[in-house]
């Protein structure tokens, strides 16, 4: 039964509690024939002991399946944030590697060259020594 037909009922059952006393005897004496009616056949689709026995089985047995995939789903949402963790990691450092060479090529080429100490007081030198450091 879903919702709306569950209000319904109770509607139906608070309306006719509210107004018992006002049907005739013939109208009580149908409604309790028809309610029992009605009860044999909610009696009838009771379910059986034995598959509830079964069922609790089913599900101790789905229970074991559910911890030890539990475990695996577990397992797989940390691989990729491990792979994830390591790939960051290895980006950063190759990106702090080139930066070093970057650094290194750079002081190669001025201690290299023969400039005259006048090239090193220079704005414009030192703007574009800082703009190949970074």
């Amino acid at each position: 039964m879903n919702a709306k037909q569950l209000n319904f009922a109770y509607k139906v059952r608070h309306a006719l509690n509210e107004n018992l006393d006002n049907l005739p005897p013939s109208t009580v004496e149908r409604l309790a024939s028809s309610r029992k009616i009605a009860l044999s056949f909610k009696n009838s689709e009771a379910p059986k002991q034995r598959v509830a026995i079964s069922s609790k089985l089913a599900s101790h047995v789905g229970d074991q399946f559910n911890q030890r995939f539990s475990f695996i789903a577990r397992f797989g949402l940390m691989v990729p944030a491990i792979v994830l963790a390591a790939g960051l990691t290895i980006i950063y450092q190759f990106e702090q590697q080139q930066r070093i060479r970057d650094i290194a090529e750079l002081d190669a080429l001025v201690l290299s060259d023969e400039l005259p100490l006048s090239a090193y007081l220079d704005h414009g030198f030192n703007a574009y020594l800082a703009k190949r450091g970074e």
